[in-house]
């Protein structure tokens, strides 16, 4: 049988009994027949603990240093996921991103894999270990440890994969696979048994947390099948992420909170500001949306004259068909003025209608374009 490369989550690794579990499911998964390769994030909140301590010590501390930081919470993870295999009497090692091949840009806190060169893995393999890599990092060619962005231990399981010839990439975590909504606020919400590619990636660029936006787009350019499972759940559960296409559809509603929207009088400037300090601009629409989830100096950041900032969310209704017609924007922009929700502005793009609320409407604004659009 072909490699399976498994990602497990923050929140599957978050203590002991949790290591255990993905020990015993990894262990299964050898005994099926697969060769392995594991790739772990940091536990729990590790990496906001570290980046908290970092910022008691300096309220701007160079992104090199905070990457030399936070690159230690994923490799924790690995060296401790590794005992536990070894404790249930199957061979194991474990790699750094730099000792697996993950060669990166020289751009700390977000660098882009530009290479993998996943000799000691194969070589491992071939000695039938189960290999065990720490996600979310790697080496820039001049040596210097770098890390992915928020995110970023998908897109080394899906680099891995990539490289590896793998049958598929399992993304697993603590919900059992994608939902046309978020289950915790929107009870209508179903579990989708299948996505295509083309839709996971629209989901991903409109927020949805169950996989990282250049993890999808790396697995739609290199053909990669991907899997969204719970890790209480045998491998090959969960929704299926097919490279093959399905009928057009809006597949799901999606809410990211985690946005600052930024306004000021000389956009040009503005948007020299922000990228001074490594803001990831989300969107330019008259006004400037900033995704905070890897912005490391948003607390150092001084908002110059003249502009002001908001935080905001985004409601987005994304797949392959959600301009197929003028109504479906209007029938998300009805429900939601009828429902009392503030819309801030809209927009659309041939895969997602998003429409920015104040964030504390974000929950009935979900459900409102679910129930208008679902």
């Amino acid at each position: 049988m072909g490699v399976v490369v498994q990602k497990y989550g923050g929140s599957s690794v978050a203590d002991v009994e949790k290591i255990r579990a993905v020990a015993r499911r990894v262990v299964a998964t050898r005994a099926a027949g697969h060769p392995v390769v594991v790739v772990v994030s940091a536990m729990g909140n590790t990496t906001n603990e570290l980046l908290q301590l970092a910022r008691s010590v300096s309220q701007a501390p160079g992104r090199r240093e905070l990457d030399m930081l936070i690159s230690v919470g994923e490799r924790i993870s690995m060296a401790l996921l590794s005992m536990a295999v070894t404790e249930l009497g199957a061979p194991a090692v474990s790699f750094t991103g730099s000792q697996s091949g993950i060669i990166t840009d020289e751009r700390h806190s977000a660098a882009r894999i530009v290479e993998v060169r996943p000799h000691r893995i194969r070589a491992a393999l071939d000695e039938g270990k189960i290999v065990i890599v720490a996600g979310f990092q790697g080496v820039s060619r001049d040596r210097e440890v770098t890390t992915l962005g928020r995110g970023g231990t998908d897109l080394t399981a899906v680099a891995l994969a990539a490289s590896l010839g793998a049958d598929w990439c399992e993304i697993c975590s603590d919900v059992d696979g994608v939902y046309s909504a978020d289950p915790r606020k929107v009870p209508a919400a179903r579990r989708l048994d299948t996505l295509s590619l083309d839709e996971a990636l629209a989901l991903a660029r409109a927020g949805a947390r169950v996989l990282q936006a250049d993890a999808v787009a790396l697995a739609h350019r290199m053909g990669i099948e991907l899997n969204a499972a719970h890790m209480d759940q045998p491998p090959g559960s969960g929704t299926r992420i097919q490279v093959a296409s399905l009928p057009q559809r809006i597949a799901a509603v999606t809410v990211d909170d985690q946005l600052e929207r930024f306004q000021g009088p000389d956009l040009a400037a503005l948007l020299e500001s922000l990228g001074d300090t490594g803001a990831g601009i989300r969107r330019v629409d008259g006004a400037v949306l900033v995704d905070l989830r890897n912005w490391h100096d948003r607390q150092a950041y001084v908002l110059p004259p003249g502009v002001t900032s908001s935080r905001v969310a985004e409601v987005s209704a994304a797949g392959t068909e959600a301009l197929a017609s003028p109504e479906l924007a209007l029938a998300g922009l009805g429900a939601l003025k009828a429902g009392g929700v503030q819309v801030l502005s809209w927009t659309a793009t041939a895969q997602a209608l998003s429409w920015l609320v104040p964030p504390e409407q974000a929950d009935p604004a979900q459900r409102l374009v679910h129930a208008a659009l679902l």
